[in-house]
């Protein structure tokens, strides 16, 4: 291991160290041994790797550890003075509102101005890149050579971004958004920043709704118990493990139910209505909720939802058979009239 990847990683251990009695104090009475063990991890590593640095960690010490001709990972953006400051949210920071539920930060924010270009940290492919509610523009990169996908939030989408296909490590994808386009409005701007996260797996091993959605920002969940990865220590790496990162264990239902459930209403209101269109012996009806089907489809897959095959396949088949019964009654129509009276 090298030098600066020594101290990068003692830095990081001590700031982990610095934080778990105050971690500790926001989680409450309830929180789980197991996540406190993982926090007292923090201090292993400072025991292990010596801890002689006691200021916390920075973006300096990622794009250090990046810009290292052996790191698999590029740092996704120029270095500026800016890295010299502290990161504006860390991975796992907690942040707890009144009369609200505590939530975990699933990535790490860099401060950048708007205009500032983003890149794409390693080789891989853009499987997402659209407007997505409060990130203003998100990127997402698969990387199925190390089984992990990279987000990138917060990006313009006036400015230019790459669409979905093959994309180069360091290769230039779009732009940070500025204050009211970067899921900030006039009337409430949000702080340009780049939003960097990091998860095990590909995006289609994830839903786009609940807990597990693919493009969680903030969760309930703790994150690294959902795949997400610590930005800094990915970044760091000099190496792969064998096979890639491994995915964390998932019930399928606990996953996916949240999608599943608003698929499944869909099918059912199509179902439904193919059956009232059948009872009152009206094909058109069958192609009308085909057509809208199909549109919802679309709208799903605009969102990156997996599941826009279902409703796809559902309007498909709507059409179909609404037309060949269409058709069917036409033709007989047709031999009736030539047959005559």
């Amino acid at each position: 291991m090298s030098v600066a990847v020594r101290t990068r990683l003692r830095r990081e251990a001590t700031h982990f160290g610095f934080q778990i009695v105050d971690w500790r104090k926001r989680q409450g009475p309830d929180v789980e041994p197991g996540r406190i063990m993982l926090r007292l991890l923090g201090l292993l590593l400072v025991g292990v790797l010596g801890a002689n640095a006691s200021e916390p960690v920075t973006t300096s010490d990622a794009v250090a550890a990046a810009a290292q001709h052996a790191a698999v990972f590029a740092f996704p953006l120029d270095p500026s003075p800016a890295d010299t400051e502290p990161y504006c949210a860390d991975f796992e920071n907690c942040n707890v509102r009144a009369g609200r539920h505590r939530k975990y930060h699933a990535a790490r924010d860099y401060a950048r101005p708007a205009g500032t270009p983003v890149y794409a940290i390693a080789d891989g492919r853009v499987s997402f890149s659209g407007r997505m509610g409060g990130y203003g523009w998100l990127v997402i990169v698969d990387h199925p050579q190390a089984n992990l996908y990279s987000l990138y939030g917060h990006l313009s989408p006036s400015r230019w971004h790459k669409r979905p296909g093959p994309v180069r490590k360091g290769e230039l994808i779009a732009y940070l958004g500025d204050s009211t386009e970067n899921g900030g409005t006039p009337k409430h701007p949000l702080v340009t920043h780049l939003h960097f996260g990091v998860r095990a797996g590909q995006r289609a091993d994830y839903p786009s709704q609940g807990e597990w959605r693919w493009q969680a920002g903030w969760i309930r969940s703790m994150p690294s118990d959902l795949g997400w990865l610590h930005p800094a220590a990915i970044l760091a790496a000099e190496s792969l493990p064998a096979g890639g990162f491994r995915k964390p264990r998932m019930n399928f239902m606990s996953v996916w139910y949240p999608e599943l459930l608003r698929v499944g209403f869909l099918l059912l209101a199509g179902l439904g209505s193919a059956a009232y269109a059948y009872r009152k012996k009206k094909p058109a009806l069958l192609l009308v909720y085909g057509i809208v089907l199909s549109v919802i489809a679309r709208v799903f897959w605009i969102k990156g939802m997996t599941t826009y095959l279902l409703p796809l396949a559902a309007g498909i088949l709507l059409l179909v058979f609404g037309g060949g019964w269409l058709l069917r009654d036409r033709l007989r129509k047709g031999r009736q009239d030539a047959a005559g009276p």
